[in-house]
């Protein structure tokens, strides 16, 4: 779904906004067949419902694919479509989706129509009694680097240009804060800021939480480091981690979260980690990091800004360093 660009004419009214916002949307012809006021209920779903922006961007995303594929089978109104077809699309989807895929698909589509159904749109919830595939997660996916590995990564970081700090503190933010790159990229310069004899870091996690957090010494380091080389001491309300210009120099913009996964794995190649790690790897590692250490979840599930601290274990991988060390017991 595309939003129109809003008009910049001054004196434009919100009246005049608001119905030009849904009649210039683009949207899936199941959508748009079923009339203004169906569509202007599915674009207040995404814009006002869905707050999280990736959020957003997935249910965009499985939304169009459940619509193409009905319409690909002939369905073209909304009130056509039965439990019996929805139960065919996610039989179908989970011959070339995990299951995971399937239940966040599944997912999107319900609150669709629970939205459509409270909007007086729609009588029932055809999704309602379509279950989803099983799944049961007890370990995360995510890779995750040994304490030793992750000193390796920053270690190897040339702090020699700003490109290098500003790499090297946000790694460091990550691993030490358990942030996500979300809540790092987030961050302006006076969401560092000193709290007695240490610095502390101010992020806004999921659910508009936010989160403050003091520096571990080694982050600390980095951060301060960063902010010295790259003189932005006192440009509040201005990014702190920023993009860099064709001249490799920091620029004014934002560093996008996207941009930060290249670069992540970029540094762990060269390091001679390979390239299996991503941003989720730093926040796993420092939770594994802290168990192993002897941290309790508790403390961990805190520090990390999980509402639940299953979340909180799925990052914990501190049983795979056992693991390696038992395989090795395997003397042939």
């Amino acid at each position: 779904m595309d939003f129109p660009k809003p008009d910049q004419a001054i004196g434009f009214s919100s009246r005049q906004v608001t119905p030009s916002i849904t009649d210039g949307a683009t949207v899936p012809a199941l959508i748009e067949n079923a009339g203004h006021d169906t569509k202007r209920r599915y674009v207040e779903f995404f814009a006002a419902s869905v707050r999280n922006k990736n959020t957003r961007r997935a249910y965009l995303r499985a939304i169009d694919r459940f619509c193409s594929w009905m319409e690909g089978r002939g369905l073209t109104r909304l009130a056509d479509i039965e439990p019996t077809m929805i139960a065919f699309y996610v039989e179908e989807m989970q011959d070339g989706y995990s299951k995971a895929s399937v239940k966040q698909n599944l997912a999107a589509i319900r609150m669709m129509f629970d939205y459509f159904v409270t909007g007086g749109l729609m009588r029932h919830n055809p999704s309602l009694s379509v279950k989803g595939p099983k799944l049961t997660v007890v370990k995360g996916t995510t890779p995750v680097l040994q304490p030793a590995d992750a000193r390796l990564l920053l270690d190897s970081i040339n702090t020699d240009t700003v490109g290098g700090l500003r790499d090297k503190a946000l790694i460091s933010l990550m691993l030490f804060t358990f942030a996500r790159i979300g809540a790092a990229v987030a961050m302006n310069v006076e969401d560092v800021y000193q709290n007695g004899r240490r610095y502390w870091v101010r992020l806004k996690e999921k659910g508009g939480r936010q989160h403050e957090m003091p520096l571990q010494h080694h982050a600390e380091e980095a951060v301060i480091a960063y902010l010295d080389g790259a003189n932005l001491w006192g440009q509040n309300g201005t990014p702190l981690f920023r993009s860099l210009d064709r001249k490799r120099n920091l620029s004014e913009n934002r560093m996008a979260a996207e941009y930060s996964r290249w670069m992540v794995k970029r540094r762990s190649r060269k390091a001679g980690l390979g390239d299996l790690f991503n941003n989720h790897t730093m926040r796993a590692s420092g939770i594994t990091a802290y168990m192993m250490a002897g941290g309790t979840l508790e403390k961990a599930q805190q520090m990390a800004a999980h509402a639940s601290s299953k979340t909180t274990n799925l990052y914990n991988r501190s049983s795979d360093a056992v693991t390696l060390d038992e395989v090795e017991r395997i003397l042939i």
